[in-house]
């Protein structure tokens, strides 16, 4: 007996998409735990960001920070 349907992607394809999207989630989040994906993932932690950010901040002045950041930079 033959089974007239949509096989394996049932509904029209609204299955496949379901599993794409789960997809794209689980590597959009591998991504952001590893830090190493994208900007737009990446958590600002190194020390030459945190360092942009006391900058910005007014924390310290710009000949401290060019001397922090030469230190940095090697």
């Amino acid at each position: 007996m033959m089974y007239r349907g949509y096989g394996m992607f049932g509904g029209g394809g609204i299955f496949g998409l379901l599993i794409i999207a789960i997809g794209i989630y689980f590597v959009i989040k591998y991504l952001n735990k590893n830090n190493n994906g994208p900007d737009m993932f990446r958590k600002k932690d190194t020390a030459i960001d945190l360092l942009n950010d006391r900058y910005v901040k007014g924390e310290i002045d710009e000949e401290e920070y060019k001397k922090m950041k030469n230190m940095l930079n090697g």
